[in-house]
């Protein structure tokens, strides 16, 4: 083992096995593991899942740790000498969590990662992965600075915004980088999806006819990147970016889509598929916020059912909808040397197909039959 290490909390998340893997891969570093798990048994399991997704000739630089961010001292059994990098991925990041959770995790437990880090005596580097949404309901520019408490469209914004001003009030002094990701839409170019999140789960709803109003307005940009330019992003940032820097993990504005365009893409794609085109679904109208929330609160009055829960995945994050951010990424595109920005079209278009091919992940692959899409007639 060399003296040397990088440590990376929710090393068996989406993003973290990736960062794991560029490490192991890019760099002659020992690479720590930190998974969460409450007993040894779940750990063993965690283990030996997350082992599988790793290259197996760099087996003997890998160790494995675990425990829970909402233990009072969730790294005693892990030594801090050695460890030169640190990436915190670990964290609850559905737009549904409720604040308790979103609290004891993403802020307190946070703090408990900082704390450690503090212990560190050979630390150069700290990464730790946030959100472009932690900027909140503000609209505009979203430049690469400390951002104000401009309220928030749910808890998960507001935990990670906190986890932030946590770090730059407490712990400024560590070599940080604040490593702000967008919305993840794929695993890569191809839009292959190996995780599922609020943008899929509403694509599902739309492809089965089970949500006939949209949240937004056509014209607000979504932002969305892969999990591959994610996590090198990452890499790069952690391994070489600037100390006490704000990174936006983004494309800017010109380079991504619109709401509007997404749904239109989607359906273009959808609309391909026999099944689909049997059932004749028709875009999602656009409501205004307050037509939206008077909806929202007509389903939840009748309880659960089919609709309930499709509500449930939009309404957390509906506000965002409405919000034209204008993401500004340049401090990222300097350390990097630009940021490569794939079509986000043929991203989307890749993602659609590949959802529908996998019936959302259900299976390896349902026998599809496609064809041309539905008239523009139909569509209108």
């Amino acid at each position: 083992m060399s003296e040397r290490s990088v440590l990376i909390t929710g090393a068996d998340g989406y993003l973290g096995s990736r960062v794991a893997r560029r490490y192991l891969d890019s760099t002659d570093l020992d690479v720590r593991l930190w998974v969460r798990a409450g007993d040894p048994a779940g750990f063993e399991a965690k283990q030996a899942a997350l082992a599988e997704r790793l290259p197996r000739h760099a087996a003997d630089r890998v160790s494995y740790h675990w425990g829970d961010l909402q233990w009072e001292r969730p790294f005693a059994a892990l030594d801090p000498s050695g460890i030169s990098h640190l990436v915190h991925c670990a964290a609850i990041t559905r737009f549904n969590v409720d604040q308790p959770s979103a609290r004891r995790v993403n802020v307190e437990g946070t703090a408990r990662v900082l704390e450690f880090a503090d212990r560190c005596p050979d630390l150069r580097s700290l990464g730790l992965v946030s959100t472009v949404y932690s900027s909140g309901l503000k609209g505009g520019a979203i430049e690469e600075v400390r951002f104000a408490d401009t309220g928030f469209a749910n808890h998960y914004e507001q935990s990670k915004w906190s986890a932030e001003e946590l770090l730059f009030d407490r712990f400024d002094h560590l070599p940080w980088r604040v490593l702000r990701v967008a919305t993840i839409v794929a695993d890569d170019e191809d839009g292959r999806v190996s995780q599922y999140n609020a943008v899929h789960n509403t694509l599902k709803l739309f492809y089965y006819g089970l949500l006939s109003f949209v949240p937004g307005l056509p014209a607000t940009p979504v932002y969305f990147v892969t999990g591959s330019s994610a996590s090198e992003a990452v890499f790069d940032l952690v391994t070489g970016g600037e100390s006490r820097s704000i990174y936006h993990v983004a494309h800017t504005r010109a380079e991504s889509l619109t709401l509007g365009e997404l749904i239109e893409i989607a359906f273009e794609r959808f609309s391909e598929e026999k099944g689909f085109r049997t059932r004749r679904v028709l875009k999602p109208l656009f409501a205004d916020a307050v037509s939206f929330d008077l909806f929202v609160e007509g389903v939840r009055s009748f309880g659960g059912g089919v609709m309930g829960q499709a509500v449930s995945s939009v309404a957390p994050f509906a506000k965002q909808l409405y919000i034209a951010k204008d993401i500004h990424n340049a401090r990222l595109a300097s350390s990097l040397g630009g940021f490569p920005s794939p079509d986000g079209r043929r991203v989307v278009e890749n993602t659609c197909r590949e959802l529908v091919r996998t019936a959302w992940g259900r299976q390896a692959g349902p026998p599809v039959v496609w064809g041309p899409p539905l008239s523009k007639e139909h569509d209108a």
